[in-house]
């Protein structure tokens, strides 16, 4: 009897054992795992700064090619008028050469800077 109970004994510190071990396995897991996120996160940090900043570069073109585009059809539009137009073709020359007929009074607004 006393073998059984010193066997028993042994069987439930093995038991134990063994939970403490498996225990420690589940925890060095999942400590493992954190480590793996925390490194694809600390890696995709400045790939996706990297993209923010293309992404800025791309509005600012995309803003600035708008731009040019609203000017080349302004000038689309004079220059269809002045070849297209006689009374926008004279205004233009009269304005540019400073010409102006007798009585006629001509306003000059300057452009804001």
């Amino acid at each position: 009897m006393a073998r059984r109970k010193l066997a028993i004994e042994k069987v439930r510190r093995l038991e134990a054992r063994t939970q403490v071990i498996q225990w420690a396995g589940r925890a060095v897991f999942v400590v493992a795992c954190l480590a793996l996120g925390f490194v694809v996160v600390a890696t995709a940090i400045p790939q996706k700064r990297k993209l923010d900043e293309l992404e800025a570069k791309l509005e600012k073109a995309k803003a600035r090619e708008q731009e040019v585009l609203n000017e080349r059809e302004t000038h689309e539009i004079e220059h269809r008028a002045l070849r297209e137009d006689p009374v926008f073709l004279e205004i233009h020359a009269r304005d540019r050469l400073n010409y102006y007929r007798e009585g006629e009074r001509v306003l000059r607004f300057r452009k804001a800077q």
